[in-house]
C-alpha cells in the first residue's frame, strides 16, 4: 500500500469534511492510480482544479501517483491564464460564457438580465449538458456534485450560494465578469441579444397606452420577443444593483427594458 499526502487550497475545501479542510490529509492507495481518480476520490471534482503540484512540480490528470508524493491542489481561476504550467484543460476560456442545468433557473434569468451569455436545455440529461458544455465551449454551472465529475468535462462551477442574487454575485466574482456586465441585451427568455425596432414596425404588439408616451423598444433577435422599460423596471434595476453591490465602484444601470405585455 502507498501513501499520499494531499492539501487542498481555497474553495476547494467546499468539497472535503470540515475535518479534513484546510489541511494535510493522508491518502492511502494500491496500485498507482492517477492524480485525478484520488483527488475525486477525495470529493472534489476535477473541472475545479486548475492546477495541481507533486512534490513542487505540476502535474496532469494522468499523473500515477507514487508512495511519499505530496500534492496540492489548486481551484479553477478562468481569469487568469496559467497555461504555461498547467495542462489540466485542452485551452482556456477567453471568452467566459454558461450552460446551466434546470435547478438554477433563477440564476439564468438574473445573469441573462445582467447581459451574460448562459443557455439552459429544457430538462436535458447529464450527457446533452457535457457535449454542451464541450462543443460550445461553454462553464457547466450546477449544484450537482457527482455531474462535475463527469469524465468528460472540462469547464465546470459549483454553485455555492443557495439565493439567485447571490449566485450570481458569486458567479461574476468567482469569474471576474464585473465588466461583461451589460444590463438589459439579453433575452430573458431566451438568451438572444436585443437589438432596438422602430415603433412603428411593431406598434400592434404594444399596449396603447404605452404606445402613448413611449417611443423606444427593443427586440430579441432571436425569438422576437418585445421588451420596453415598464412597470417592473425600478425593480429590476434594484436587482441589478444588489448584485454588483461587491463590484469596487459598483453601480446599477440607468436605463433598461422590460417584456411586452
Amino acid at each position: 500500500m502507498g501513501k499520499a499526502t494531499f492539501r487542498f487550497y481555497a474553495e476547494l475545501n467546499d468539497f472535503l469534511p470540515r475535518d479534513r479542510r484546510f489541511r494535510d490529509i493522508e491518502y492511502a492507495f494500491f496500485g498507482t492510480p492517477t492524480v485525478k481518480d484520488a483527488i475525486e476520490a477525495l470529493g472534489v471534482p476535477h473541472v475545479e482544479v486548475d492546477l495541481i503540484l507533486v512534490n513542487g512540480e505540476p502535474v496532469d490528470f494522468s499523473y500515477h501517483l507514487e508512495d511519499g508524493d505530496r500534492v496540492a491542489v489548486y481551484p479553477t481561476f478562468e481569469s487568469l491564464d496559467i497555461s504555461g504550467i498547467s495542462s489540466l484543460r485542452p485551452r482556456p476560456l477567453r471568452r467566459v460564457k454558461f450552460v446551466a442545468d434546470v435547478h438554477l433557473g433563477k440564476l439564468v434569468r438574473v445573469l441573462r438580465l445582467l447581459g451574460i451569455d448562459v443557455v439552459q436545455p429544457d430538462d436535458p440529461e447529464d450527457e446533452e449538458l457535457v457535449r454542451i458544455s464541450q462543443e460550445e465551449g461553454r462553464v457547466l454551472l450546477t449544484r450537482d456534485r457527482h455531474l462535475l465529475k463527469h469524465g468528460k468535462l472540462t469547464h465546470g462551477y459549483y454553485v455555492r450560494a443557495d439565493g439567485a442574487v447571490e449566485q450570481a454575485r458569486e458567479v461574476l466574482q468567482r469569474f471576474d465578469l464585473w465588466e461583461e456586465v451589460r444590463p438589459f441585451t439579453r433575452c430573458l427568455l431566451c438568451n438572444g441579444s436585443l437589438e432596438p425596432v422602430p415603433k412603428e414596425e411593431v406598434l400592434e404588439k404594444i399596449p396603447p397606452r404605452t404606445a402613448a408616451w413611449l417611443d423606444e423598444y427593443t427586440r430579441c433577435r432571436s425569438c422576437g420577443r418585445l421588451y420596453w422599460p415598464g412597470t417592473h423596471y425600478r425593480r429590476l434595476n434594484e436587482m441589478i444593483a444588489r448584485v454588483i453591490s461587491g463590484r469596487p465602484g459598483g453601480r446599477s444601470s440607468s436605463e433598461g427594458e422590460e417584456r411586452a405585455g
